[in-house]
């Protein structure tokens, strides 16, 4: 598996325990689809080259993989591929936490085939409480788990823990939210570089620049991948994203067209239940803006 992944080279991890730092074989260099991007978590075959060097020279099907639209709206990047669980990190205060961008990180890990973990953090700053609570009552209604925690101040912290140190997880969400502040609080041998939000833009700055699994000391392996400051999804087509709300699931399959886009069609059972209340018109708002952009992408493509 792999482990680190930067400028061209990767640290894998054998079945055996052995460590090998590998490269790519030039046929998966000249690959141009998304699987020829071998990222941190890839189950891959090496084989030795000349010398002491080892070679990458195939990557196996992928179970889980965490994609996202690269800066450009041109190209995927692969953050992580294999891990059992997602949780998409956002802060209740410094930087704000946005209905919008929650939404979309919630999607992009729906789409990875994991059901994601919304995880507040710094709810130890004036205010952020009750956001907290107000995330946890709004997300967790459509069912999701909240985990509200602080790693200034530990509250909250036993239960990531928990459910950091048993598999493999993925960290992810915009920069300056403290995803490797948490890690740190989970683990203080770790000693992950850290920083704080620009003045100008109340935003965080890249502290993590490559990527890596990270072995926690209670077990778990948790990827550390750089913070993003857009969430643009890539390969899941419009027709697709019905799935990555759950709360829509009830209602699919009983709007009068059976290939209802939930957008303006007449009898959409999706919107008589936004008009209704079970459906939050801001996840509805998501939804329509990410199809536009599905659409949109697919039409250029």
């Amino acid at each position: 598996m792999v482990h680190e992944a930067a400028g061209g080279r990767y640290r894998v991890v054998c079945r055996d325990g052995s460590v090998v730092d590998a490269t790519l074989r030039g046929r998966l260099k000249k690959r141009r689809d998304r699987t020829a991007q071998v990222v941190i978590g890839d189950e891959v075959e090496v084989e030795p080259a000349a010398g002491d060097a080892w070679v990458i020279h195939r990557v196996l099907p992928r179970r889980t993989e965490l994609v996202r639209r690269a800066r450009g709206g041109r190209a995927p990047r692969t953050l992580a591929a294999n891990l059992d669980r997602a949780f998409a990190v956002v802060a209740a205060r410094q930087p704000d936490a946005r209905l919008e961008m929650i939404d979309r990180l919630l999607v992009l890990g729906e789409a990875s085939g994991m059901h994601p973990i919304l995880v507040v953090n710094k709810v130890d700053l004036p205010g952020a409480a009750e956001v907290a609570r107000d995330l946890e009552e709004f997300y967790g209604s459509i069912g999701y788990d909240v985990l509200s925690v602080s790693a200034a101040t530990g509250e909250g912290l036993e239960r990531f823990r928990e459910a950091v140190c048993s598999g493999s997880s993925a960290l992810y969400g915009p920069s300056g939210v403290g995803k490797s502040t948490l890690l740190n609080a989970v683990d203080p041998r770790l000693e992950l570089r850290t920083g704080a939000l620009s003045r100008k833009t109340g935003t965080g700055r890249h502290t993590t620049v490559g990527s890596r699994l990270i072995p926690l000391e209670c077990g778990g392996l948790v990827a550390d991948t750089p913070g993003f400051a857009d969430v643009g999804l890539w390969g899941v087509e419009a027709s697709e994203l019905e799935r990555c709300f759950p709360e829509f699931a009830p209602y699919l399959g009983a709007c009068r067209f059976r290939s209802c886009s939930h957008t303006h069609e007449p009898d959409c059972a999706v919107r008589e239940a936004v008009e209704e209340g079970p459906i939050a018109p801001s996840r509805y708002q998501s939804y329509v803006t990410l199809r536009r952009e599905a659409e949109e992408s697919s039409a250029t493509a």
